[in-house]
Parts: C-alpha cells; structure tokens; sequence
C-alpha cells in the first residue's frame, strides 16, 4: 500500500489531469499554489450527484499535494443565490416557505426544528459533516459574505461598465435553437433557471433587462429582500442606481460603489469568480456543456475579468439503485450522508475514484452493496497480496486515505453480507450478534463488537432502513412439524448428514463446506469434491437442499447465506428446528 503523501501510480485518471492542471497552473501563475475549484448550491439536501462536483476535484488535488505541491480546492457555497421553490417532503417545511422565495438563501428561515440561523447554514452543515468523514480538505466561500462585504465590488463594476461587450456575447446564443433538457446533476444557479421569473417587464437568463437595458447585475430588494427587481437606470459616471420591485412595489435609488445588496447573474457571475479566484481547473455537469450553457459561454465572459476558463471535465451522472425506499423526509434524493450511515466513507471515495468523471455509476442502496463491499474486500487483499493491477491500486490508495492521512479503518473487515445477516436476525441485540461473530473464526475469535465497527453498525443500519419489512428474517419458534412429517427419505438423510457434521464444523468456513458437501456425499462423491469433478445435477440437488433447510428455519425459500443463518440461529435451536 502507498504511503502517505507518496504518488500513486500514474495509470489512472487522477494522475493525468493531474499532470494538465500542474502544467497549466505553471504557465497562468509559476510558483503560486494550484487552484482547484468545486461549487455548490445549498438550496435544498445536497446529494450523491452534487458530490461528484466535489470528489473530481479533490482528488486530483490530493495526487497534487502527494506529489509535494501547493493546492487549494475551493469550495464556492451558493448561498446568495435565489431560494426558488419550496422543495417536497422536507421535514419541518410547508408551503408558508413560499412566502420567501426570491430572497437569498441566507434569508430564508430554516426548516423548523433545525439548530441552524437559516435555510442555506442548514443544507450546508450536512454536507460539510460529510465531507469531513470523507477525508476532503477544502477552503470555503460563502458568497453571501463575499457579495454583502463588498469583496465583488470592483468586479461588479467592471462588469457594469463592460455590460455591452457582456451583452454581444450573450447575444451570440439567444437566437440558437435551446437545447434539450438532459437530467441534471446539480441544479443550475437561481438566476440562470429563474431570472425570466423575477425580473419584472423583461428578463432573460442570461441577465436583467429594463428601461436601463441589458445590466449583468441584480439588486435584492431594500424592503422585501427578494430580487424581483427591475433596474430602471443608471448612470456610468456616478455609478447611481435606480430599480423598481415588482412583488412589492418599492423603489430606490442607489451607488453601485457603496451598495452591497445585490449579485451578478450567473453567467456573469460565474466566469468573474474563475478570474478572481485564478481558478485553473474545474469540473461540470452535464446540464453546463450544451451551446449557450454557462460554461461555455464563461469561458468567453472570463476574458473580460482578465482571467481564463479553467480546465475540467464534464461529469457525467450519478445514478441510485434501490433509491425508491429511500424516507422522502429528506427530499427524496440521497445524500452524501445518507451513503455514510450504510458504508463506510473508503468504499464512497472508491466509487468516484476508480471511474473517470465522464463514466457514469450507480450507488447502491439495494442488496447490490453486499456485492460492491465484496468486490471491494477482493481488492483489498490483492493489493495486500501485491497481485492487483496498477490503476486498481491508485483507486484503492485513493480511496483508503488521502495525502495527509489514511481514513479510519475496521479492525476486523468481515464481510458486509455476513454482518448484515447477523444484524438481521438477531434485530439488535448486541450480545447474540457478539456470540455469533465470535464463532465465525474459532481459532482467531473477536472480542467485541468494536473490532467489527464502523462496518458492523453500517450494515445494521441498511438492515434497518433498506431491507423492506418482508424481506427480513425471522427464524421459527416452532418446528414445521408438517413439512418434517412429509419428507421423503433422501430429505430424511441430507438432515441427517448436516446434523451429524454440525458439532465438528461449527464455524463460517466449516459450515460453509459442510452444507454444499451434503448433496455431494448423497450422491456418492467427495464433499470436498470440486465443481469441475461434479455432473450437473449436484447444483440442482443444492438449491433443493438450501430450499428445504429455509423453509424450515425461517419458513421462506430464501434468506441470508446458510452458513451465516445456521451461526445466528445457534447449535440446539437449529437441531430442535430440524427435527433432531
């Protein structure tokens, strides 16, 4: 396993943009730290496909900081965005939200309950617990504070005076034919999705429009705070500033070089950032790369700022599988911390490492992520091994720690299935779930539960959240005394065969190979025979046999692995359930 702070092979993707942003960071700024940039809007729950627009970046400014650089990854909070529309099945939130929108996101009251002093504090602390668990350094911008401290001043009034050259840009689009709308991995600004809504008589996306004509820039309201205003002159000399608001019919005039109360709109915005912050590379969705998109259209508008449009892939999407029993009290799209309570934040990391940014992948909330933790467990004992492929052994470095630290780990990684198994049947309680890991390895035995966490209580917790009630386990009180009364005597005698082997085998690996040797040894072969020296038939007498020992412990015709159940259920019970 690389070392901390060592550079991981250069296979992968990670290291080759990597060597881009390196290079390119030398040629616009030599010896300044590189600058890496993520942005994201505390609208609403910030969920799994919002993280790609920060896990790209930060891992390519970690290979960065391995290879001994300076980097910093920004992260631009959104916060003084527009608040939309009232997002559905929120906890704490009603229509009465409605009342705010147009207002800042720093304006709007959080959802009842919440310990936060507004809407955008309350989405952003979620996501800023996770990135933590996560492992992800990063600086962040509230452009709230950036905007309201006048720290854009200059800025905004450069792009005010350069409105015309903003304006013939933009104007190179209005014409062309809109795009179809493809799924969107994080929701465009609020100005560039509502500036038609909000701007009174005449708007476009792209900026306000009034009696002043085209203005990149839009005031929040002196009485109302939202930014349903309308500018209706200005002059260039002065900076003076007159708007209208069309929700609640106030009016003012302003200097724009002492006003702090308004932003410019995104696509002004966005590029004038880049140029501020000298931002060399950074990623974007999907819903930014059509003709006429914001970044597209940035990467001309970030010329007027004296700055250049960073480098980065489009990303592709993010999909859930298993995502309809996810609880819409959190808005009905998993988020990054959702993820956390079911697995640990190494196998999260991995996900978005070991695909380039313009593969899609789906995230599993469903029986598929007993399937990824044993794809995962595999890997980790080949780069043990030394035996894994180099590109596999970046994701893996990648995923297990960062340059600075290695995330904290399971003792004792058993695996995902098996615990989630245990969690299942024993509903909770810990010193049955303790017994039974103990016996899953006699000679080398855990001591306590602890040594199986944090993968323990993940598994527990998909158990709990994401297994539907009729597919949880329950084992019999009482012996099918019906079923055992009808049983042929070939039945009669694989019962026997596994009873008689229980004492002798009784852990993972010995139950493991003593009920798929069952119906070998019936049929006259070895139990340690292999699939290759069986005829086909043996499969078919196994799932009988496996079908027959469900239904009689937990009276379905599947469940957990055997072996796992057999260990759950215990020694006497499953003798007394079996008929003996």
């Amino acid at each position: 396993m690389p070392i901390v702070g060592q550079s991981t092979e250069t296979t992968d993707w990670v290291s080759r943009f990597a060597d881009e942003v390196i290079e390119e960071s030398e040629r616009r700024a030599p010896g300044k730290p590189v600058v890496v940039a993520s942005g994201l809007s505390p609208s609403g729950p910030i969920h799994l496909g919002n993280l790609r627009e920060v896990m790209t970046p930060h891992l390519v400014a970690d290979e960065i900081r391995r290879r001994g650089r300076q980097v910093r990854h920004l992260i631009s909070w959104d916060d003084y965005d527009r608040y939309r529309k009232v997002p559905q099945g929120i906890a704490g939130v009603d229509e009465s939200w409605a009342e705010h929108i147009g207002k800042p996101l720093t304006s709007v009251p959080a959802p009842q309950g919440s310990a936060h002093p507004n809407w955008a504090e309350h989405f952003k602390a979620a996501m800023v617990e996770s990135l933590a668990e996560l492992g992800v350094e990063f600086d962040g911008i509230s452009q709230t504070a950036q905007y309201t401290s006048g720290v854009y001043r200059e800025q905004i009034l450069h792009a005010v005076r350069h409105r015309g050259d903003i304006d013939a840009i933009l104007d190179q689009y209005r014409t062309k034919k809109a795009p179809a709308k493809k799924q969107q991995q994080k929701p465009l600004d609020e100005a560039e999705l509502e500036a038609a809504e909000g701007s009174g008589a005449a708007a476009e996306d792209d900026g306000s429009s009034g009696t002043a004509g085209y203005f990149p820039y839009k005031p929040y309201c002196g009485n109302c705070e939202k930014d349903l205003t309308t500018v209706t002159s200005y002059v260039d000399d002065t900076t003076e500033l007159s708007y209208t608001c069309t929700a609640c019919g106030f009016a003012e005039t302003v200097r724009l070089n002492e006003f702090n109360r308004g932003k410019l709109v995104w696509k002004v915005d966005w590029p004038m950032r880049w140029a501020y912050e000298g931002v060399v590379f950074e990623p974007s969705g999907v819903d930014h790369s059509s003709p006429g998109s914001s970044f597209q259209v940035g990467g001309q508008i970030v010329g007027i700022f004296g700055g250049k449009q960073p480098i980065g892939p489009m990303y592709a999407f993010v999909g859930i599988s298993g995502m309809a029993k996810m609880s819409s009290s959190k808005g009905g799209v998993p988020t990054p911390g959702d993820a956390l309570k079911i697995m640990e934040p190494q196998i999260l990391r991995w996900l978005y490492a070991r695909r380039r940014p313009n593969q899609s992948f789906k995230i599993a909330f469903d029986q598929e992520i007993q399937r990824l933790y044993d794809e995962w467990d595999k890997l980790d004992a080949k780069v043990a091994e030394g035996s894994a492929l180099p590109a596999d052994v970046a994701a893996h470095s990648r995923a297990v720690g960062t340059a600075g630290a290695e995330l904290p780990r399971t003792p004792r990684p058993l695996p995902y299935r098996t615990l989630a198994s245990v969690a299942d049947i024993t509903a909770g309680e810990q010193e049955q779930a303790l017994r039974i890991l103990s016996e899953l390895d006699p000679e080398n035995p855990i001591a306590t539960l602890d040594d199986a966490r944090p993968r323990y209580d993940k598994a527990e917790a998909w158990i709990n959240n994401h297994v539907p009630a009729d597919q949880r386990t329950i084992v019999r009180e009482e012996p099918d005394a019906e079923l055992l009364k009808s049983l042929d005597e070939a039945s009669q005698q694989s019962l026997r065969l596994l009873l008689d082997g229980l004492a002798q085998h009784w852990s993972l690996d010995g139950l493991t190979h003593l009920v798929y040797g069952v119906p070998k040894v019936q049929a006259g072969f070895s139990a340690d025979a292999t699939p290759k020296e069986l005829p086909p038939e043996i499969k078919t007498a196994q799932r009988t046999f496996f079908a027959l020992l469900y239904h009689l412990l937990v009276g379905r015709d599947t469940g957990p692995r055997l072996p796992t159940l057999l260990l759950a259920v215990g020694q006497d019970r499953v003798r007394a359930l079996l008929g003996e």
